[in-house]
C-alpha cells in the first residue's frame, strides 16, 4: 500500500485508538465502529494534515479505507496539478 494508506492506519491506531489487527484495507468505517462523528474528526484529520478537501458523502459507515486512501490520493493529484 501507499504512504496515504498507510498515514490512514497510522491515524486510526494513534488517535482513534483501533487495533491495528482489525486494519485493512476492505474494512470499512462502520466495521471499524467509527460512529458518524468520528468519520467526519477522521475526515478533518486528513483534511488538516493533507491540505485537501474531502467530499463529506464519503464519511459513512459502508466507506472501505481503500476507498478513503484512494480518495485523498485523488485530491492530492489534483492540488499537485493545480500548482503546476
Amino acid at each position: 500500500m501507499d504512504n496515504t494508506y498507510e498515514r490512514l492506519v497510522d491515524i486510526l491506531t494513534d488517535k482513534f485508538e483501533i487495533p491495528a489487527a482489525h486494519i485493512d484495507p476492505q474494512a470499512t468505517l462502520g466495521e471499524l465502529e467509527l460512529d458518524s462523528l468520528s468519520a467526519v474528526e477522521l475526515f478533518v484529520t486528513l483534511q488538516d494534515h493533507y491540505d485537501v478537501e474531502l467530499d463529506d458523502s464519503y464519511a459513512s459507515p459502508d466507506t472501505s479505507l481503500e476507498t478513503l486512501a484512494s480518495l485523498v490520493g485523488t485530491q492530492l493529484a489534483a492540488v499537485r496539478a493545480d500548482r503546476q
